[in-house]
């Protein structure tokens, strides 16, 4: 009953709920992700489920346990491999392919309408996923812990400071 961070969030039931909720909303962004190509969707959308996942947890139990979650260094590092991955599939196609973005990928026709049938969009919808997903997440990270003072007429951020009650 020590933690630091008990009192931090919203109320008992809403951190329960958000404990139940947090699974089911990872595991539906990451069906959007992957079945991009063949339903409604896809990675950006895909992406925004999986940030509101974390988001979630970081409104429903504080900025302390959202952190420790998803720390800004992670996010930061998955951000990154999305961009590197869809840049990656892009520069595979010039080496493969000769044309940017070409689908070097080949599947057979009785392969359509499947999981793995539609060459390099899968691994760019993982890309942009990703990508998307941390990029959000950042975003409220960065606007929770700035903001902006004015004092005197003029405007500057400040950082926020942490309580140490």
């Amino acid at each position: 009953m020590n933690d630091p961070h008990a009192k931090e969030g919203m109320s008992l039931i809403v951190k329960t709920v958000t404990r139940w909720l947090k699974g089911f909303l990872l595991l539906y962004g990451a069906y959007i992700v992957l079945y991009g190509h063949l339903t409604p969707g896809g990675g950006f959308a895909g992406g925004v489920i999986v940030a509101c996942a974390f988001i979630l947890v970081f409104l429903a139990c504080g900025a302390g346990i959202g952190h420790r979650t998803l720390g800004r260094l992670a996010a930061s590092e998955l951000d990154s491999a999305g961009a590197l991955i869809f840049t990656a599939v892009g520069a595979l196609g010039i080496a493969l392919g000769g044309v940017f973005f070409r689908n070097f990928i080949r599947t057979p026709p009785e392969a359509h309408f499947r999981l793995l049938s539609s060459g390099v969009i899968p691994v760019c919808n993982i890309a942009i996923g990703l990508k998307v997903g941390t990029s959000l997440f950042m975003v409220l990270a960065i606007l929770s812990a700035v903001h902006v003072a004015v004092k005197g007429g003029r405007r500057r951020m400040v950082r926020r400071r942490e309580d140490k009650s």
